[in-house]
């Protein structure tokens, strides 16, 4: 119970600090906006890191990969299995939200205006000049800016596959740059301890000047999350594991899966619970070289229940900002931004999804001031996300392992 209380302490002072929050603006309405300036400390500290944040993340993620020695079959199945379970999941979590209202504000173009500062105007652009704009800044300091995250997105890449090709000279470059990613990722830490009272100064003036309905919100997201999650949970990996290996990899699955869960649950991290799921996937009867590869490549790059949580956010955001999705366009536009947010999102508790919060606001064109929605709502849902994430990755290699060594690889695999 008390490691239990140790690895949860975090997102249970958040949530208290949010529930307090909330109240604190019910009660005392209006009042409650002189919290202001200390939920803005909070929203300036993390859109000061963010740009260091990203470039040293995804520079040092990129110089870090290495090749598998299996690069053939296995690989190519892997991706094919991750990427179709990821649109399961996308599709999902759309369709949970798609009827919801997650939030009923009436006066959300006041809070959009709330949290813009100055509002710039637009350019008409066409397609193809505003893909350039988005992709590409035609100035460095400008990548220094939260305003051009895409574009600094594609640099951080960039850069990170330019000291792959450097070899040995490259080296020098790629331990400072892992040295500062280590060093920033503290100071997200630090910053992240502040959180409590900033986040709770946020809801407060944000329940007492709009409303408890925003508060309701919240809490009508989290118990429609949870009640997807658990649906997902036993539904889907239920079948993805009869169709992995019958009645038989059904048995195996739900033998196995418990141990993943509840370390999920008490760690609240996909990357502490590697281990016991790598385990747990070999006593399904997959193969070691399989489970292997496929669950520390799904901790980075499949994460059923994080792509559900896009879908959340995205579908808040546009509740709570009154956007009309109503083209095919819009809505394949929707499922794309949150199936890549899916990819950058670190696979730690509270304060993984920084980055990948930042990438669906800028891609939305919502204001970045409304960074701390998202984070309540990521820290909210947290719990559930991380089973999700996990245990899906099992189920993935028993997949991997049906397609790679045919149906018989539950035999062939003990």
């Amino acid at each position: 119970m008390k490691k239990f209380l140790s690895n949860y302490k975090s997102t249970i002072i958040l949530v208290a600090a949010i529930i307090v929050g909330a109240i604190v603006g019910i009660v005392f309405q209006e009042k409650a906006a002189v919290l202001s300036p200390l939920g803005d400390i909070f929203l300036n500290l993390l859109l000061v890191i963010i740009v260091p944040l990203i470039f040293f993340n995804i520079t040092t993620a990129i110089t870090k990969m290495e090749n598998p020695k299996r690069m053939g079959k296995i690989i190519g199945v892997i991706v094919a299995v991750f990427l179709i379970m990821s649109l399961i999941s996308v599709f999902v979590g759309f369709g949970a939200t798609l009827k919801a209202n997650l939030v009923s504000v009436e006066d959300g173009e006041a809070i959009r205006s709330s949290l813009e500062d100055v509002e710039a105007e637009e350019e008409e652009l066409n397609l193809l000049e505003r893909t350039a704009s988005l992709l590409t800044v035609n100035d460095f300091p400008k990548l220094l800016s939260k305003d051009n995250i895409t574009a600094l997105l594609v640099m951080s890449i960039l850069v990170g596959v330019a000291i792959r090709m450097s070899g040995e000279n490259g080296e020098p470059v790629k331990k400072l740059l892992e040295s500062a990613n280590v060093v920033v990722e503290n100071v997200l830490k630090i910053v992240m301890y502040y959180a409590p009272i900033g986040l709770g100064c946020y809801m407060a003036s944000m329940v007492g000047t709009f409303g408890a309905t925003i508060a309701l919100g919240y809490a009508k997201t989290f118990v429609i999350y949870l009640v997807v999650s658990i649906a997902f949970y036993l539904v889907f990996y239920t079948i993805y594991a009869f169709i992995a290996g019958g009645k038989k990899g059904v048995v195996a699955f739900w033998k196995h899966a418990i141990p993943p869960t509840l370390t999920a649950l008490a760690t609240c991290s996909s990357a502490a619970n590697i281990p016991v799921n790598m385990d747990a996937a070999k006593k399904m009867g997959v193969p070691s070289d399989i489970a292997e590869t496929t669950i520390p490549l799904g901790t980075s790059f499949h994460k059923d229940g994080t792509i559900i949580g896009s879908m959340f956010k995205i579908m808040f955001l546009v509740t709570l900002f009154g956007v009309q999705m109503t083209t095919a366009a819009d809505v394949l536009g929707m499922l794309g931004i949150a199936l890549v947010a899916n990819l950058l999102v670190t696979a730690v508790p509270i304060g993984g999804g920084t980055i990948s919060e930042m990438f669906i606001i800028s891609m939305m064109g919502f204001p970045v001031a409304s960074l701390p929605i998202l984070t309540i709502i990521a820290t909210i849902i947290d719990a559930p996300a991380t089973v999700l994430n996990s245990v899906g990755d099992s189920a993935a290699s028993m997949l991997v392992a049906r397609f790679v060594d045919g149906k018989d690889w539950m035999k062939e695999g003990k």
